[in-house]
């Protein structure tokens, strides 16, 4: 009896090699041929499945932006005890599960980093995953709302980008996690505490 194949485990194995390519060397020389080495399969299956490498770029970058929504989650379920936490606690364990605090946490922010760098090369490539971090501002300027924050989608759009400022400052060395953290509470408790 011939063995049934999965094919959305099979397109996650390849996504997950071009994932593992970004994180350790960029995305800016990756190609089709690469992608189906490191998956260790044919260059005719990486093709059968994802027709081109944007197509390729844009289903990584989706289940990148899964797994910090997984990361998002665990920490939200472990603050509130299986219910979502307090819009403060909410926003805080949301930016802390973005920060590369753990080895997870640096795979995951040198991927994004990587897709950030071929944009920033290729201008045109934009479309690939703007939406993800998007939907993350969302998520914390309706926390804002409901903590009666003014103007929260400024807000949500300041804490996302220091974020992303504090996570490339510890990939880069400027700072260490507990500083980022440190950093992080500052700006929390100007905004939930003034």
């Amino acid at each position: 009896m011939p063995k049934r194949v999965d094919h959305e485990e099979r397109k996650r194995h390849i996504a997950g090699a071009l994932l593992r390519i970004a994180e350790r060397q960029g995305l800016q020389h990756a190609t089709m041929r690469s992608v189906a080495a490191e998956a260790g399969v044919s260059l005719r299956l990486v093709q059968y499945y994802f027709h081109t490498k944007d197509e390729l770029l844009l289903t990584a970058i989706g289940y990148s932006a899964e797994q910090i929504g997984e990361r998002v989650r665990t920490r939200l379920l472990a603050a509130g005890n299986g219910v979502a936490p307090p819009p403060r606690e909410f926003i805080t364990e949301t930016l802390l599960a973005a920060l590369p605090l753990d080895e997870d946490g640096v795979r995951i922010t040198r991927t994004w980093a990587a897709f950030y760098s071929l944009v920033l090369a290729e201008p045109e490539l934009t479309r690939l995953g703007a939406d993800h971090p998007n939907s993350l501002e969302r998520l914390l300027a309706n926390q804002l709302r409901l903590a009666g924050r003014p103007e929260p989608e400024l807000t949500a759009s300041g804490l996302l980008a220091l974020t992303n400022g504090l996570a490339s400052s510890i990939l880069g060395r400027q700072h260490d996690g507990g500083t980022a953290v440190a950093v992080l509470h500052h700006y929390l408790g100007l905004i939930f505490d003034s």
